[in-house]
């Protein structure tokens, strides 16, 4: 099996894209690219887990520092 690598989704943008459209399921058009060595997509996927981590860390704060607050206004609000 050949791949051309001057297809449109071999490119950076669409990786790019794809990463800040659907997160870590972007990580096949990396694993697919004829133009990245394995050392390179390792350090691809590693990097994405770990920004994909972060954020949903800071989501999972963020989203409980919202339900405290929402909370504290419920019991002043009784």
């Amino acid at each position: 099996m050949s791949l051309d690598p001057s297809k449109w989704y071999f490119k950076t943008y669409a990786f790019v894209m794809a990463f800040l459209c659907v997160g870590p399921l972007a990580l096949p058009l990396v694993w697919i690219n004829p133009r990245y060595k394995g050392s390179k997509k390792v350090i691809i996927t590693v990097i994405t887990l770990l920004v994909c981590y972060i954020v949903f860390v800071l989501l999972a704060k963020s989203t409980e520092s919202i339900y405290n607050y929402y909370n504290q206004v419920l019991q002043l609000s009784k």
